[in-house]
């Protein structure tokens, strides 16, 4: 019987994640495979139930829309930020990424759309927050 990806498999695989108008994000299909274990959020969950049955050299597609990729667009993460917030070494420009660190200690990012006064308008969903992704990967070998 051939042994295929469990739930909790260390699994070696290629992959690449692209939106759905073929744009790829990332690609591991030139390069080395990458080796992620199962269950400990190495991975999307809905990427790893996909893995779930596929057998060393199965090679598959899958289009996971927004709520099971990377989130629905969520209107309310978009606000408005003081400037003094900001990043003060000029760093913070319109379509920039800028990092802030939680009260708990975590760091998020968000995306500055534009500035308006003294205030910024920042984008805290996910840059592919509201897209369809397609997920292409191939099993190299279950651990």
């Amino acid at each position: 019987m051939t042994q295929t990806v469990s739930a909790d498999s260390l699994v070696t695989l290629h992959y690449s994640i692209s939106t759905e108008a073929g744009q790829q994000l990332v690609s591991t299909f030139d390069t080395t495979p990458a080796t992620l274990q199962l269950g400990r959020g190495e991975l999307m969950p809905a990427m790893e139930q996909c893995l779930v049955g596929i057998a060393p050299a199965d090679r598959r597609v899958f289009v996971l829309p927004p709520d099971q990729a990377f989130g629905v667009y969520n209107d309310s993460l978009v606000q408005r930020v003081p400037r003094d917030v900001l990043p003060q070494d000029g760093s913070a420009e319109e379509m920039s990424l800028i990092e802030f660190t939680a009260p708990d200690g975590s760091k998020f990012v968000g995306l500055l759309k534009e500035w308006q006064g003294e205030e910024a308008v920042m984008d805290f969903n996910h840059p592919l927050a509201g897209k369809t992704v397609r997920f292409e990967v191939e099993v190299v070998g279950i651990v």
